[in-house]
């Protein structure tokens, strides 16, 4: 008897057919983390020699590649991890290359001239998408030193979102949700006045992912970003697996 392959595995196989990209960074013990969180702690408590191979992990749930639901910042919406739909984990996936500013300037934001520029060569953003920060933050990862980027005076430098730009991403363009490769929304000098831009994120009903990875290897558009999280009850944030699949002519994202 020759079993009839579905239409939804028949998809799968097509999608396997096609370019797939991690989107997550490995963490660890030593690995960057907002600084106020203390390291991670993994600890084996179990060997082979016990009969099986079993390791205890203690972190933040912000800690690595990770989602942030709106109750992260938003007492009023009370949407954990858990809370989120699953259809909602997988989005069209644009990446806006902000990467030779973020170089030149690692306290700049991306403001809407730049989103409007970077529409002139791949079109509007779409309705219901993840729009990406790419400023190749991520080639800092392992060293804490480094996604810090301390000046004399200990004050940290990092790219990040203008708030115009979310509004603009998500009011205008009316996308689902968002993320970058940096500890934080804001700029780390913005962070004076408070993280605004993460505050609007998540208060206006959207998720975020932080500290990406491989932006620089997926398309600026055309890909879609599948993030894969665990379901720990009342969970404000937890690491994840994100990943994008496209279409292996699409090409890769160019720094402009």
């Amino acid at each position: 008897m020759v079993a009839n392959n579905s239409s939804v595995q028949s998809l799968v196989a097509t999608l396997k057919s096609k370019k797939w990209i991690d989107l997550t960074h490995s963490f660890g013990p030593e690995s960057p983390r907002f600084p106020e969180f203390k390291p991670a702690k993994f600890k084996t408590i179990f060997t082979h020699s016990d009969g099986f191979f079993v390791k205890e992990y203690t972190f933040p749930g912000q800690y690595g590649t990770h989602i942030d639901p709106p109750v992260h910042f938003y007492k009023d919406d009370e949407r954990y991890v858990e809370d989120l739909k699953l259809k909602d984990l997988v989005l069209p996936l644009v990446v806006i290359d902000f990467s030779k500013s973020a170089q030149a300037n690692p306290d700049k934001s991306l403001s809407v001239k730049d989103i409007k520029n970077w529409e002139k060569d791949h079109g509007n953003i779409p309705a219901g998408s993840f729009v990406a920060l790419r400023t190749d933050w991520g080639k800092r990862w392992p060293s804490q030193e480094k996604f810090e980027n301390k000046d004399a005076n200990g004050q940290n430098h990092y790219p990040g979102w203008s708030l115009d730009a979310l509004k603009y991403i998500y009011e205008t363009r009316h996308a689902a949700a968002n993320g970058h490769e940096t500890f934080d929304t804001d700029t780390a000098t913005q962070q004076q006045d408070g993280l605004v831009g993460e505050y609007y994120v998540l208060s206006h009903g959207h998720y975020q992912v932080e500290l990406l990875d491989n932006l620089d290897r997926v398309p600026a558009t055309g890909a879609e970003i599948f993030i894969s999280v665990a379901k720990p009850e009342k969970a404000p944030g937890f690491p994840v697996r994100a990943f994008a699949v496209f279409d292996k002519e699409d090409g890769i994202a160019k720094t402009k």
